[in-house]
């Protein structure tokens, strides 16, 4: 395994044999609240882990025992003119949309909370794996704003309409039991097993073709909210970008072999 630091608060471990990537938010002393620092080293990470080849699955953690991250840094916001939050904005637009286009399938390890931006970080990926000390929410209107990162469209997308209203309108915090029920977290593990399954599950999906999972999540994510028929599009589009592949090629090869592939990545 390798590291790399991006800034102070963002870490990349490389787990190179399953070609797993780990972002480690790294900020404990803040219970990884978003500073401006932060938010460009998260989106330089994200930049470096989108054009990594070798990278099939990106796994969001956090190195705090108690928190997964508290959204953004408020102490650091309370310092800002107005003409700071107009510069900041587009850095911290930057963090949260890094995640939301890593073109690889993505994980969120949570564990204890996971506030505003923090759950939004979380929103971002595909599956959110969470133990049994995870509280997700959407607070910030109880300080006078919205979800910005992704919040208000991307929840809606996960629970309806109505459900992501009542949450985001009310502010309120939601254990770990109710968020499964609800559909806030997809997969519920005991308490301090967050990171280890969600890295179990992203060397299982990691196994598959580089090429194929690229395609299968830009389908996913370009047909969402189409009609069926525009949907489909998107989806013919994305198998002919997989079907005279390397990866199709020795796919069918190792099938009819019966033999693990082994995956030319192009």
């Amino acid at each position: 395994m390798s590291e790399e630091r991006f800034g102070e608060f963002v870490l990349v471990r490389r787990h190179e044999e399953g070609h797993v990537a780990e972002l480690a938010l790294d900020r404990p002393k803040a219970m990884n609240a978003v500073s401006t620092e932060m938010a460009r080293s998260l989106a330089g990470a994200c930049a470096a882990l989108g054009e990594d080849r070798g990278v099939r699955v990106v796994v969001l953690t956090s190195t705090h025992e108690r928190a997964f991250c508290v959204g953004a840094d408020l102490k650091e916001r309370n310092s800002f003119s107005d003409a700071d939050l107009v510069r900041q904005r587009p850095v911290a637009r930057a963090a949260y949309m890094g995640v939301l286009e890593l073109p690889v399938p993505t994980i969120a390890a949570v564990h204890g909370f996971a506030l505003g931006g923090g759950f939004e970080l979380a929103l971002s990926c595909d599956v959110i794996v969470a133990d049994r000390t995870a509280v997700v929410g959407l607070p910030e209107v109880s300080v006078g704003v919205i979800p910005g990162g992704g919040g208000t469209q991307l929840l809606p997308r996960r629970v309806g309409a109505a459900r992501a209203a009542e949450l985001i309108f009310t502010a309120r915090r939601v254990e770990a039991a109710e968020a499964r029920e609800l559909g806030l977290v997809d997969q519920l593990v005991e308490e301090g097993r967050d990171r280890a399954e969600a890295l179990a599950l992203a060397a299982r999906i990691a196994a598959n073709s580089p090429v194929g999972l690229r395609a299968a999540k830009r389908a996913l994510r370009l047909g969402h909210g189409l009609d069926l028929r525009a949907g489909l599009e998107v989806e013919d589009a994305a198998w002919r970008s997989v079907a005279f592949s390397g990866d199709r090629a020795e796919g069918v090869a190792a099938f009819n072999d019966k033999r693990k592939p082994q995956w030319p990545g192009e």
